[in-house]
Parts: C-alpha cells; structure tokens; sequence
C-alpha cells in the first residue's frame, strides 16, 4: 500500500470542509490539549535546566506515557492491555531507576536543586500524560469515514497549534516575570538578545516536533491512540542517550560501577518497555 499524506491517501474530508463542518466541542478539545501541551512542556524546559536532560526528559516524558496511555487506553480500549500494561510497568521501573542513578551524582550543595528539579519533572509528566486525550478527543475514530462533526488528523493539529500558539502569552508571561528558575526576562529581551540563529533553531524545533506529533495522530487510526502515544514518546530514551553520552550528565558520579549498572538497567528497561506496547497491537 502506498504511503500518502493528504486527506489521509484520498479518503476523508479535505481541510476547509472539515473545519466548516466540525462542531464546537471538537474545536475546542483540540485548541485545549494545545494549551495544556504548553504547560507541561514549560514546565518540563524549567525542569531540565534545573535537574539536566538525563533526569528531567526520563521522569517527566516517562510519567507522561504511563498517564497517556492510562487514560486513552481507558477511553479507547484496543491493544492485548497485558503487553500494553507490562510495557508500561517497565517504563515506570526504567524512570525510578533513572532518579536512582541521579542520586550517586548529587553534592549536598545539589540536593536541594535535585528535588526541585525531580519536582517540576513530575508536574510537566503529570499535564502532558492528559493533552492527547483532547486531541484524540476531538477526532473521529474512523479516519476514512470521519463521524460528522469531528475533526480529521490535520485540521486537529492545526487548532492543537492554535492552542500552543494562543497559550504562550498566558503562560510564557507568568514565567518571564515570575520566573521559576533564573532571572525577570521581559519580550524586549526575547528580541534584543534572542539572535536569529536562536530564533531560528527554536522553529526548527517547533517544526520537527510538530511533524512527529502529526505522524503519532495519523497513526492512531491504526494503532489506537493509547499505543500511538506510547511510542511517540520513544523521545524519551533519546532524551536518555543525550544527556548521558552527549552532555555527560553523570560524569561525577560516586560509584561509578553501580551508576553504570542502574543505567544500564534504565536504558533495558526503556526498551523491553516500548517493544512491549509495539508487541500490544500486533
């Protein structure tokens, strides 16, 4: 079968149509999850700069996957629950395991930035194992013949992007002038220290997620929004391998053989654990 974008492959309702006919509720679901997407993932960028890549993505991302698929396993019931469930266990294992490798790096000095940081992980997982089940909310289960009133994959994203966009002034204003960590930043710093090279990185960003976002939506219609959001957020191992191999995170580590076996565990466990939520669906 050939792999096309668009109306999902010439089935489905066109863009204008689908926004023309969609109700209310299924406009306002998607706008929401984008909202609340934002949230957590301010709350996940303070987190990282407190507590580090290593730590943040694995606690924040990894709760946020055994919540997502919690819930939209429970709203959608599809996937064999006991590969589905076990893979989720072993996420959840390879996430404690991970703060438990944390603890050898930490000073007494850290300690206190080391909960601080555990903290907002724990609070961005928390939103962002809810804002997919508004945007699966607000779509039709059957993309080729879409429920009347419901939205198809791309008209969902692009209120969802509505959401993110629209949020920003809410959010992004509370923590430019309440900041959580770091110093006042005002929108005039936003543009006079902002370079265009760091504008630009940050759209890039943007871009890449937003297109694996599609993607996890489209394939949804397949896989089932539960194990679709599974696997999307496989980012969190990468996140893992970043902040371990790239950035060096645990590089002051105290017992380093015992570091290098909790890892290695973490990293086992990440990867039985999303093999398992494949292994659901098929």
């Amino acid at each position: 079968m050939a792999f096309t974008l668009g109306s999902i492959g010439g089935h489905g309702r066109s863009f204008i149509p689908d926004i023309r006919q969609a109700n209310t509720g299924a406009v306002s679901s998607a706008v929401i999850g984008g909202m609340v997407f934002n949230f957590a993932n301010i709350l996940l960028v303070i987190a990282i700069d407190i507590a580090g890549m290593a730590v943040a993505f694995p606690v924040g991302i990894g709760l946020a996957l055994v919540l997502g698929v919690i819930v939209n396993y429970v709203a959608v019931p599809v996937g064999n629950p006991v590969y589905l469930f076990l893979g989720v266990a072993l996420v959840t294992v390879a996430i404690l395991v991970d703060s438990l490798a944390y603890r050898q790096v930490q000073t007494k000095d850290s300690n206190k930035t080391f909960w601080k940081g555990l903290v907002f992980s724990i609070l961005a997982g928390i939103a962002m194992g809810f804002f997919y089940r508004f945007v699966a909310a607000s779509m039709s289960l059957d993309f080729k013949h879409p429920a009347a009133g419901k939205l198809t994959p791309y008209t969902a994203m692009f209120f969802f992007s509505i959401g993110v966009f629209l949020s920003n002034f809410v959010w992004n204003t509370i923590i430019m002038y309440k900041p959580l960590s770091g110093g006042v930043a005002t929108y005039r710093d936003y543009f006079k220290k902002g370079t265009p090279k760091l504008h630009l990185i940050g759209i890039l960003g943007g871009s890449i997620w937003g297109l694996g976002m599609l993607f996890s939506i489209i394939a949804a219609d397949k896989a089932s929004f539960a194990i679709s959001y599974g696997l999307g957020q496989g980012a969190t191992l990468v996140s893992a391998i970043w902040g371990v191999f790239i950035w060096k995170e645990f590089k002051g580590a105290r017992n380093r053989v015992k570091v290098n076996a909790l890892l290695t565990l973490m990293f086992l466990s990440f990867i039985v654990g999303l093999a398992l939520i494949i292994v659901a669906k098929l």
